[in-house]
């Protein structure tokens, strides 16, 4: 018989969880050590439940559990740090990481980078920092620790990218020169900014934006993220 496993008080995030019968949780943790885990939950949905009000998302903790299957029976959880939550105007930036961890890393592959790089961007959400470019980092250095890391200081054909050309960007080929009115046309200035993580204006977030979706898009292989349509649509309704 497989030997059960036990693991006490690891790192770990909670990126989503569903129903299970009347009061139990099927949860999906994302761990320092362990990488990417479903945790069967029992009882937490309960009102007098103590594990419940800790399995919160975008909070610290520290996981245990136990069992032989992948599916494990979480057995403990506690607050590793201060209690932290997301100001309501910037949780759909939270779930918007957690869906890409979710859809674009391998269950029970450990990534501890992956770890430390979302804890770094929940916490520049939840401190005040600015929001579109603590999401335009987390995407490329995710992208870069996933092996899919943008070539973004020369064209796919070799030639440096100049400050003041336009460029198309490719996720399999890298950047290629354009005219300003091309489909999909980014600054170079923008590729340097976004290669330096350093934003410069408006339009270097925007053009960041654009490169990085191609490129996430094509890792999700026709795969959709439901919090990108939930954002869009947020923002037709207010600019209605």
């Amino acid at each position: 018989m497989r030997e059960a496993r036990q693991i006490w008080l690891t790192p770990a995030f909670v990126l989503h969880h569903h129903a299970y019968r009347d009061t139990s949780r099927i949860v999906e943790a994302f761990t320092a050590e362990h990488g990417r885990l479903s945790l069967f939950a029992r009882g937490v949905a309960g009102a007098k439940s103590k594990l419940g009000a800790v399995l919160r998302p975008f909070q610290r903790l520290l996981l245990s559990w136990s069992g032989r299957t992948e599916a494990c029976r979480l057995v403990g959880a506690e607050l590793d740090g201060p209690p932290a939550a997301l100001p309501p105007a910037r949780l759909m930036s939270g779930f918007y990481l957690n869906e890409l961890l979710l859809k674009l890393t391998v269950r029970g592959d450990p990534n501890p980078a992956i770890f430390a790089l979302y804890a770094e961007a929940v916490y520049a959400l939840g401190s005040g920092g600015d929001e579109e470019a603590s999401l335009r980092r987390f995407e490329k250095r995710l992208l870069e620790e996933l092996g899919y890391g943008l070539q973004l200081t020369n064209t796919g054909a070799g030639q440096p990218i100049e400050a003041g050309g336009y460029y198309r960007f490719r996720p399999q080929g890298g950047p290629e020169a354009c005219v300003a009115e091309a489909p999909g046309a980014v600054y170079g200035s923008s590729l340097a900014d976004l290669d330096a993580e350093v934003f410069a204006d408006a339009r270097s977030l925007r053009d960041a934006k654009r490169v990085l979706r191609a490129a996430i898009d094509a890792c999700l292989d026709g795969r959709q993220l439901n919090s990108r349509q939930i954002m869009s649509d947020l923002r037709k309704r207010e600019r209605a």
